[in-house]
């Protein structure tokens, strides 16, 4: 801005005669020019951004959908967590489509369809209020009737996984698949294309294509759902993630669509100092490190564990005891995070 008015300034001073080369910032035709830089600046910036937009991998949110759509590359949905929790009751006691129930932290969930108590515990699908990953929960939890019930215990527990819960597809994501099509455009059944379709489906975040491992003419398509309470897809996922490649697969392929086998990585690690902070801090960075470097079949190598955990924020000291050498998995196994055990020197 300082460049622009001087520049104006300047201009003007030499297109006037009679004025001296130092204009006063008070003058007329310094205010003029203050001026005249101020609608220029704002000129400069609007170009700026146009030029921006114009260009794929730096437009904004609303234009590069728009040059998505023309790719025909659409953003991924939120979508919402559903699964089954467990009541207990007297027999005969009612619960009604609708009923809201919700976990400690305020999330609701309603029940879809009404249920009638016999003997025992009632298991009644519920689906979350709202859409997005805040709505996944684990099996075993406890989850409340958010207003009592005659003849039904206010208290119940999740029997299955609370799933399916995705957020909307973020900007990088779909910058990441418009330049993954227009790269590497449909071969009509490519490695590539079967990466692209899986990655199509909300919640999928990776994937990995083996061509002829299940024999000629087989096609072996493996996905994890990052954002999901367990990156390792439920069957309800891995049958969607079927369905839609089937429908867009070559007739002449067989298409077999998995979740890698969950295989957990249990650490002991001595750490200094060994406060709770830290030990969260080497957690998240376990976490960040196997989201980076996990595939099927792949290996953790152990000095990026030993990275991993001299990263973590407050820690001074640290020995990885287990495991001691790199982790290598079998084909189609992957690692999550599994049990840290932590001690002091």
């Amino acid at each position: 801005m300082t460049e622009l008015i001087t520049r104006v300034i300047t201009d003007i001073s030499s297109r006037v005669t009679g004025v001296d080369s130092a204009v006063l910032r008070r003058s007329l035709l310094g205010v003029i020019g203050q001026s005249e830089a101020g609608a220029v600046h704002m000129l400069y910036g609007y170009l700026d951004w146009i030029a921006k937009q114009s260009i794929i991998d730096t437009a904004d949110t609303e234009y590069l959908e728009r040059w998505a759509a023309i790719w025909k590359v659409i953003r991924k949905t939120a979508g919402f967590a559903s699964g089954q929790a467990a009541f207990s009751g007297v027999e005969g006691s009612v619960i009604l489509d609708g009923t809201i129930v919700q976990r400690q932290d305020g999330v609701q969930y309603k029940v879809m369809g009404d249920a009638v108590f016999g003997a025992g515990p009632l298991a009644v699908p519920i689906l979350a209020l709202e859409a997005g990953e805040l709505g996944n929960f684990g099996n075993g939890l406890p989850i409340f009737l958010l207003s009592p019930i005659a003849g039904v215990q206010s208290t119940g527990t999740t029997t299955t996984k609370l799933e399916g819960g995705v957020d909307v597809e973020s900007d990088e994501r779909l910058l990441a698949r418009l330049l993954a099509r227009i790269q590497q455009p449909p071969h009509g059944g490519a490695s590539f294309d079967y990466e692209q379709w899986a990655l199509e489906v909300p919640g999928v975040t990776r994937v990995w294509v083996y061509p002829l491992q299940m024999g000629a003419g087989t096609v072996t398509v493996l996905f994890v759902c990052d954002e999901d309470v367990s990156i390792i897809p439920g069957p309800a996922k891995v049958a969607e993630v079927q369905a839609y490649i089937d429908a867009r697969a070559p007739v002449t392929a067989e298409v077999f669509v998995a979740a890698p086998i969950e295989d957990a990585l249990n650490m002991t690690i001595k750490l200094a100092p060994n406060t709770s902070a830290v030990q969260n801090a080497v957690r998240a960075e376990l976490v960040d490190l196997i989201d980076r470097d996990s595939e099927p079949g792949g290996t953790i190598l152990i000095s990026r564990l030993r990275e991993a955990v001299s990263l973590a924020a407050g820690e001074n000291n640290n020995q990885i005891v287990t495991p001691t050498a790199d982790v290598v998995h079998a084909t189609g196994h992957m690692p999550v995070l599994g049990t840290l055990t932590f001690s002091s020197f």
